[in-house]
């Protein structure tokens, strides 16, 4: 049906492929009838995984692929060499309009290289970001870039902001959403060469609300909704955020078993607490997309199990719905 969103699954990308990928592309189109899924890797593996399966046979197909990208290989190199890899041929169904959407828990860099020369950028498009949701005390805030550019100048951070402003306003329908550029204090003359030479440009963007400076103890309350930062220091916020995370969450369920009194109290705030726990888990919040491209890319942790990918898979949809390429084209494309 034409409201139908096509999204081509790199079934062999990440460390518990296939499995898991076939198992978030089945959740996907049983959660959602509008969904279509192309697992695009090696059909042999994929069907014999499918035929024990119960799912709508018309929302998922097969696209064969025989080569993978492993982790640790050059992107460039992949890309040019591995034309029958998951991740090209998947790149080059969105690139020719057969899928609306691209996710893939693989090699970060060949995603990263492949987005742009395959999909390629929308024009006047600098530098592509990963822009991952992440939880925090009011909701979720974006975080770019969080791998992409790890050398970044001022005209990039600037972009990423304005392209942060649209996704959260039209995706996460956050009106007029606060800008923030992370920093090692809020005052304007703090910062390194790079922070000090984008500040004022932020300040004088006309199209975003600028609030200033961001120290990294303040993203987690929610002090802003867009952080931008260049790739080194956006992933190793990123990063921790996920190892903080992680050791609070098994050191609270660790606390909570140590004796009887506070078993006892475990059960009484049990759906309180899973509450609470569950806005702090990453695969809530779905993949990376890689803002800036013809086409949306989404990229997943390389060890994201089914219920991330099916996350990823339905985010596709919103983006799609919310037509944010076609607005990022309006302002970059002129």
């Amino acid at each position: 049906m034409a409201d139908t969103v096509n999204v081509a699954l790199d079934a062999m990308g990440g460390d518990n492929a296939p499995d898991e990928m076939i198992r978030g592309a089945i959740d996907a189109v049983n959660k959602a009838p509008d969904i279509h899924v192309c697992l695009v890797g090696q059909e042999e593996k994929i069907n014999a995984f499918l035929s024990s399966c119960s799912y709508n046979r018309e929302q998922i197909s097969v696209v064969n692929a025989t080569e993978v990208i492993e982790t640790g290989e050059h992107p460039v190199n992949a890309i040019r060499k591995k034309k029958d890899s998951s991740i090209v041929k998947a790149l080059g169904l969105v690139k020719s309009g057969e899928a609306d959407a691209f996710v893939s828990a693989g090699n970060s860099g060949a995603i990263l290289v492949g987005g742009q020369t395959i999909v390629g950028r929308i024009k006047g498009v600098e530098r592509p970001p990963f822009a991952p949701l992440i939880p925090t005390a009011a909701g979720v805030s974006l975080l770019l870039d969080s791998g992409a550019n790890v050398d970044a100048r001022s005209s990039h951070l600037v972009q990423w902001a304005r392209m942060g402003s649209i996704y959260m306003e039209n995706v996460m329908g956050v009106k007029n959403p606060r800008v923030a550029i992370v920093n090692v204090g809020v005052e304007e003359e703090k910062g390194n060469a790079l922070v000090k030479e984008t500040f004022p440009l932020l300040k004088e963007c006309p199209d975003i609300n600028f609030i200033g400076s961001i120290e990294a103890r303040e993203i987690p309350n929610g002090g802003a909704d867009v952080i931008v930062c260049d790739a080194f220091v956006g992933n190793v916020i990123l990063k921790l955020y996920e190892g903080v995370g992680s050791v609070l969450i098994k050191s609270v369920k660790k606390g909570l078993m140590s004796s009887l009194k506070s078993k006892i109290g475990a059960l009484l705030i049990k759906d309180a607490l899973k509450s609470t726990l569950k806005s702090f888990d990453a695969s809530e919040y779905g993949g990376a997309p890689m803002l800036g491209l013809k086409g949306l890319v989404v990229k997943t942790h390389g060890n994201a199990k089914a219920k991330e990918v099916t996350t990823s898979i339905l985010q596709c949809r919103k983006f799609k719905e919310q037509a944010i390429n076609d607005k990022m084209n309006e302002i970059f494309g002129k």
